[in-house]
């Protein structure tokens, strides 16, 4: 016995069952710009080393005779000695195995294609995790590998633009671009405005970005405030960095293997690995990244900066 309609028509409920629904592809919440590997330059490796050969310290390795008559002068005779064990940076593995039961491919493939649907998450997640791990690792990650001629504290834990001149002077050499923290970025904003040079805006890769003197200060997640991505309170500390990048430059790159089989883009492997007994269809997906400081000067940090100080305006 059915329950009668109040309306004497038919419900919204059971008529939506017969209606088409608009679908959207499936959200990932965790997605961000990832505006590091954007504006880092990337070198492909053909085999998964690459040598970082440097010359032994010294301003002057090679004395040079100035004189408008070398012959009344003795010519300076010598060499320049290379570094005995240059640093070198060893791809590393990031992977994961995706399975995807065939049973749903089948069934359940319009109107969006599930295999390609859950390839393109795995593949947002990996991309996820090696932004991170240029940040972050313990053996190439930035923060670990920054000199420590080039590190400074801010005074007073605040980001002001005094400090972030200091970091110019550490990077002078056609610096790139600040790296920081959200959350860093509003409060230098705040620390400039307050001393009346509110930062400028500038439109680059598609993105609109705070600046300072020209230099892009460009937004990660990947620099954390004491030790989180998304903090619990609005205060905390985190770092900034400043970077140059470009071999060219020597500058900071990053690394990635070319000509991986199943290659899906710079240092990305998707391999099909067949069809269990259960029917779940397995693939394996690799990302092959490094980074390197090709000299000291191409990076700096500013660390211990506090994100939580606010100004009261009367």
């Amino acid at each position: 016995m059915t329950t009668e309609n109040p309306l004497n028509a038919l419900s919204l409920q059971r008529a939506s069952n017969l209606a088409d629904v608009v679908k959207t592809r499936p959200q990932y919440g965790a997605l961000t710009p990832r505006w590091l590997t954007r504006f880092l330059d990337f070198k492909a490796l053909a085999t998964g080393i690459y040598r970082v050969n440097t010359v032994e310290e010294g301003d002057t390795p090679l004395d040079a005779l100035c004189s408008q008559d070398p012959r009344k002068y003795e010519i300076p005779q010598g060499y320049i000695e290379y570094a005995a064990k240059p640093r070198e940076y060893r791809l590393a593995s990031i992977a994961t195995i995706l399975n995807v039961d065939t049973r749903v491919s089948d069934l359940y493939n319009a109107p969006y294609e599930q295999t390609a649907e859950q390839l393109a998450l795995a593949v947002e997640s990996l991309r996820e995790r090696q932004e991170s791990q240029l940040v972050n690792n313990d053996d190439y990650g930035l923060l670990k590998n920054v000199a420590d001629s080039q590190r400074l504290s801010a005074k007073d834990g605040l980001p002001t633009p005094d400090r972030l001149d200091d970091l110019i002077a550490k990077v002078w050499k056609e610096p790139s671009f600040f790296l920081a923290h959200p959350l860093a970025v509003a409060a230098f904003g705040r620390e400039a405005t307050r001393r009346g040079v509110p930062p400028v805006t500038l439109t680059l890769r598609g993105g609109t970005f705070l600046s300072w003197r020209g230099i892009p200060i460009v937004p990660t997640d990947k620099l954390f405030v004491d030790g989180k991505k998304k903090p619990e309170s609005a205060s905390g500390k985190t770092n900034i960095l400043l970077i140059r990048t470009g071999e060219e430059k020597r500058g900071v790159i990053g690394l990635h293997q070319a000509g991986l089989p199943g290659d899906e883009g710079r240092g990305l492997a998707v391999r099909f690995r067949g069809v269990d007994e259960d029917g779940l269809a397995s693939y394996l997906l690799s990302i092959y990244c490094s980074a390197a400081i090709l000299a000291d000067d191409a990076i700096a940090v500013l660390e211990d900066v506090e994100v939580g100080h606010y100004y009261d305006y009367k």
